[in-house]
Order: structure tokens, then C-alpha cells, then sequence
């Protein structure tokens, strides 16, 4: 597959302004037992994903404004085993983490919308892959919202209705 041009950002860009209205058409009249039910201790929650959310927005948010301020920024990794062992992802609530996540989501869309296709080309290197483009790193973005949108998406079908619907169970196999 080819590298994302410059003017692959727009997709990425709509896909982005997309995501908090999503979320919170799908988690405004959830209950609490279902925004932290686990399906396994090792997996995360609908609170978790959101506090994942909310963290990786803040990094995004960061890199965007480094790869158009600075020429060939250094990107570091991010640690997601670090922030899950130090608890992280276990702060605050959904809602909090929810709202956290649109606020900065919405305030580095204010500087996305504005960048002319050129800036697609701007460059930084991060610490594992080496030379990235902001277009590359934005349909990244976009690319792990999708992921995490299934996910919650899976996690509330596997707890709230998978379940009970009865003997249609065998047409579905949820994996949250």
C-alpha cells in the first residue's frame, strides 16, 4: 500500500470530527455496570477505553501541533503498558473521560481544519517507525478510532443485548 499523500487528509480529518458525536450518541443512557463491566479481568471496559481515549487524544493533540510548529520533530513511542500499570486508564469516570476526550478533540480539530492539504507532507520521526508524515499519523488517528469505536461498540453488544436474544444468540458471536 502506498504512503497517505497530503491530500488523504480530509477523510481522516471528517472521520475525526465523527468520533466524540458517536460516542456520545452511544454511551449518553448507558448504566454504570455496563460502562465498567469487564468481559475479562484482562480486558478493558467501556470507562477504560474511554480513559485510553481521552490519554491518546492529549498525545495526538501534541504531535499534530509539534509536526506543524517544528521541522522533523523527535516522536516518542507511546507507552500504553506504562500507563495501564501505573492505572491510568482506571481514573476518573466514563463521563469525565468522555468529556475530557471532546474538549481536546474538538480544540486540535480547530487546528486541523484550518491546515492547507500541503501540511499532510509535514514530517516528524518517531522513536519506533522512524520518518511519519502528519497525513500517516492522521488516518492512524482515525484508523484507531474506528478500533476503539468497535470495541465499545462490542463491549455494550456482548453485555446488553447478546445475551438475551435468546436462541438468536447462535447468529452472533460478539467479541468485546
Amino acid at each position: 500500500m502506498q504512503p497517505a499523500s497530503a491530500r488523504d487528509m480530509q477523510p481522516a480529518i471528517s472521520l475525526l470530527e465523527k468520533t466524540p458525536r458517536l460516542l456520545e450518541t452511544m454511551l449518553c443512557d448507558l448504566p454504570g455496570e455496563l460502562l465498567h463491566w469487564k468481559p475479562a479481568p484482562e480486558r478493558w471496559s467501556i470507562s477504560e477505553v474511554l480513559a485510553h481515549l481521552s490519554a491518546l487524544e492529549q498525545v495526538y493533540a501534541e504531535r499534530v501541533l509539534r509536526m506543524v510548529a517544528e521541522d522533523s520533530p523527535a516522536i516518542a513511542k507511546y507507552d500504553q503498558a506504562r500507563a495501564v500499570s501505573r492505572g491510568e486508564y482506571s481514573r476518573g469516570s466514563a463521563g469525565e473521560n468522555l468529556a475530557l476526550f471532546t474538549r481536546t478533540r474538538r480544540s486540535t480539530l480547530a487546528c486541523l481544519i484550518g491546515l492547507p492539504a500541503s501540511a499532510g507532507a509535514r514530517t516528524g520521526v518517531h522513536s519506533e517507525l522512524g520518518s511519519i508524515t502528519l497525513s500517516e499519523m492522521l488516518n492512524e488517528w482515525a484508523n484507531h478510532d474506528l478500533g476503539h469505536l468497535r470495541q465499545i461498540a462490542e463491549l455494550y453488544r456482548a453485555y446488553a443485548f447478546h445475551p438475551h436474544s435468546g436462541p438468536f444468540m447462535k447468529y452472533s458471536n460478539p467479541q468485546p
